[in-house]
């Protein structure tokens, strides 16, 4: 049976959040006000699948910013290991560390997942999509990591 997420509405404000990014700076939500915002939540830097959904993002970076989006990857992942990941992939967005989990908790995307017949808590890899009001305007739940940036595109050129 698959795991029911707690997730925020869509219409509705997203959650506030403040988080530090790579260099230990502090993002905020209200502090991206005037742009959209893709936040998207990802298990863990420097995994496969998770390496793959950054460097696509990175190589549409120009995509991005042509429609007034700043994108924000966040993990548990502390900001020592981020700047790994953005070093080792030349990455060229925002990373924010969210270590004890408590932005995820306010997304909904902190649950109970399996894998190999395991049980554990951690990170569901979905995406939100907020306007330049901090509205919510849309959730991507299914993220194809080879395909996310270009889903996300379409998705805001849709709204």
């Amino acid at each position: 049976m698959p795991v029911q997420l707690n997730l925020p509405e869509v219409g509705q404000p997203a959650p506030a959040f403040k988080a530090l990014n790579q260099r230990e700076e502090e993002v905020t939500l209200e502090s991206l006000k005037g742009k959209k915002v893709v936040f998207y939540f990802y298990p863990k830097a420097m995994t496969p699948g998770c390496t793959t959904q950054a460097c696509g993002i990175r190589d549409s970076k120009a995509d991005y910013e042509a429609r007034n989006a700043v994108v924000l990857g966040i993990s548990p992942d502390e900001p020592k290991r981020l700047v790994k990941f953005i070093e080792k992939e030349n990455l060229n967005f925002d990373l924010l560390s969210d270590p004890d989990h408590a932005i995820a908790d306010a997304y909904g995307v902190w649950a109970l997942k399996k894998f190999m017949g395991k049980e554990y808590e951690g990170i569901h890899r979905l995406t939100f999509i907020i306007d330049e009001e901090g509205v919510l305007r849309h959730i991507v739940e299914k993220v194809k990591t080879k395909t996310h940036h270009s889903d996300v595109l379409e998705i805001l050129d849709s709204l």
